[in-house]
């Protein structure tokens, strides 16, 4: 089935490309979309059918579509914008909506796509550019059982688990907001730690070696604090998606009507952090926030 069976990915950032080379590896026909060239000319080197910023021009061949675009704006406008996709793919075409969106917004596109007879999987995912280049993000998804075997040699190509949370669309999209809730708090308390100990002459080598061998550990700690030592905080995820993130984890807790005082204090640290001016930069950035300590960088500078 894989020899014949023809995926775009839409959208090679970090995760993107991660995916569309883990669906070439699998055999595959490969196609990739976005506004960068120079990621474009990556993926045709890894053995892409094609790659572009009009994905309109191969659309009747495809039999399925990896969206891993910023946000439902972006899913939006790719779909039913101007260059429409949605009214180009043959009836029956899977689209898979892994892009961080909310539930209402995942709903309102899958009416949209079945209107063009396409089949929607809202199935955002995890796991970060070196689990994605390994075919080994998490997928947390939902939808109809066709949709599900549609997309299957796509999910057997990129992902290590997918997660089948029921058919209604939605679902999905809600697991991934829960997830960035944790996430989102993890890294901001993990640069509240390492900003305490700046603070009190803690060397932060030490705290990080510490805390990475004991309790106080998180996936989030260990990863993004080592950022933070190597003064490096170039983006892998920015500052400014756990804005987005965070905000949608805001937006879920009002429509339930649902407390969340850790995430909304989380929330207003990202948005601090992005009005300082460091909304590009690696979301552990968000240490920066804090006056009155010295972080490791090429300049030293008193943050």
């Amino acid at each position: 089935m894989s020899a014949h069976y023809n995926v775009c990915v839409i959208g090679l950032g970090s995760m993107g490309m991660g995916a569309a080379r883990s669906c070439i590896q699998a055999g595959l026909n490969t196609w990739g979309v976005d506004i960068n060239p120079q990621s474009c000319q990556a993926l045709l080197e890894a053995g892409a059918k094609g790659a572009g910023s009009n994905p309109v021009v191969f659309a009747p061949e495809l039999d399925a579509v990896v969206l891993l675009v910023v946000n439902a704006a972006q899913v939006n406008a790719i779909l039913f914008g101007e260059n429409a996709l949605a009214p180009h793919l043959k009836p029956g075409t899977a689209v898979m909506v892994s892009s961080t969106i909310s539930a209402d917004d995942a709903c309102k596109i899958a009416e949209r796509l079945a209107q063009n007879g396409v089949l929607m999987l809202d199935a955002p995912v995890s796991g970060g550019a070196i689990k994605a280049a390994q075919g080994d993000m998490t997928v947390m998804a939902s939808g109809a059982e066709e949709t599900f075997t549609r997309l299957e040699p796509v999910l057997n190509a990129v992902a290590g688990k997918v997660y089948r949370i029921g058919s209604e669309i939605g679902k999905g999209s809600t697991v991934k907001i829960v997830h960035q809730l944790l996430a989102g708090v993890h890294i901001a308390v993990a640069a509240e730690a390492m900003a305490l100990a700046a603070r009190a002459g803690i060397p932060l080598e030490t705290m990080y070696d510490v805390v990475t061998h004991a309790a106080g550990n998180s996936w989030m700690f260990e990863n993004r604090m080592q950022h933070v030592l190597d003064g490096d905080y170039t983006p892998k995820s920015a500052v400014d998606i756990f804005v987005k993130d965070l905000g949608l984890v805001s937006e879920t807790a009002r429509t339930l009507k649902f407390p969340l005082p850790l995430a909304s204090t989380a929330l207003n640290m990202f948005t601090s952090a992005s009005n300082a001016g460091f909304g590009r930069e690696d979301d552990s950035a968000v240490i920066k926030t804090f006056s009155g300590i010295t972080l490791p960088g090429a300049k030293g500078e008193e943050a």
